[in-house]
């Protein structure tokens, strides 16, 4: 395989114009139709349709445009990481969180990032929680660790950091707070607290669904902007709120519980990154973090 025919062939499948194309790679038309070509030969069919109006892709076009891409995605993040450590990762990591994700797996993971690589400094910053992608999204942080799902167009997934068992917070002296344990079934006969409006719906729906898994609808109520405004309409209704353990790693309030709650999975933080604007310094702490989880 040739990596400039690669690329100038996903650039080509990008502006379908081969004038745009030249002008993006710093090449000439002549050039681009060139590699093209040779890739075509290589591949053994045509890529591309062209007329003198315009030009698209073949279905094997297509195909190839989705599997090279993500292939050449993975080779320059592998690139990147690499450069990174052979040349040290120097600067500013500006890195957002969940407040519901702050705590040891989190400090932890700066704490050493920033021994490995002294001339880099983390800036750390909690994200709001009704509007989690949003500082991500604007370039006011680099990285971002949030909460699973995520289904935001252009940003990338890493490996899952952090785990919490479910649990149901309530009211101190709620009719469920006696019990030791809680089943998601309950939860269709109270009202239950939920997330903010401005939450991805993907999101606010893993944290708290519309209905039980067996069908029945849940009575959702709008829930507070911050966890402490959450967690004070708690303490004041009959609300509940099915959230996780690892919110309570550092919010609390003198009357409000949390009992496990069963028959929801998992809540799941991973690092979040906009792809077009991963640098080393991103990949670089992608990868330590993912190598401390153990799962790299």
């Amino acid at each position: 395989m040739d990596l400039t025919e690669i690329e100038t062939f996903l650039a080509l499948a990008e502006e379908l114009h081969f004038g745009r194309t030249a002008e993006r790679l710093h090449l000439s038309q002549s050039r681009v139709s060139q590699l093209i070509r040779s890739l075509e030969r290589r591949i053994g069919a045509p890529l591309f349709t062209r007329t003198s109006r315009r030009v698209a892709l073949t279905p094997l076009g297509a195909h190839a445009h989705r599997t090279l891409g993500e292939a050449h995605r993975g080779l320059r993040r592998s690139y990147d990481e690499a450069v990174a450590i052979a040349r040290g990762v120097t600067g500013t990591l500006r890195l957002g969180f969940l407040g519901c994700l702050n705590g040891p797996p989190l400090t932890d993971t700066v704490a050493a990032f920033t021994r490995r690589h002294p001339a880099c400094r983390v800036d750390v910053t909690e994200v709001p929680w009704a509007e989690p992608y949003a500082a991500l999204l604007g370039g006011e942080v680099d990285l971002l660790l949030t909460l699973l799902p995520v289904d935001e167009p252009g940003l990338t997934v890493g490996t899952v950091l952090v785990s919490h068992p479910r649990v149901l917070a309530l009211r101190a002296d709620h009719p469920l707070a006696a019990r030791s344990g809680i089943d998601v079934e309950e939860l269709a006969d109270w009202p239950v607290l939920d997330c903010p409006a401005e939450t991805p719906d993907t999101l606010r729906h893993a944290v708290t669904p519309p209905f039980t898994p067996r069908g029945r609808p849940l009575r959702r109520r709008p829930g507070g902007r911050t966890y402490q405004e959450a967690l004070h309409l708690l303490a004041v209704s009959d609300t509940v709120w099915p959230t996780h353990r690892g919110l309570f790693l550092g919010h609390r309030h003198p009357r409000v519980l949390a009992r496990p709650l069963t028959g929801l999975p998992a809540a799941n933080g991973a690092l979040v990154w906009r792809e077009d604007t991963g640098t080393a310094k991103v990949h670089a702490f992608a990868a330590f973090a993912a190598e401390l989880a153990g799962v790299a």
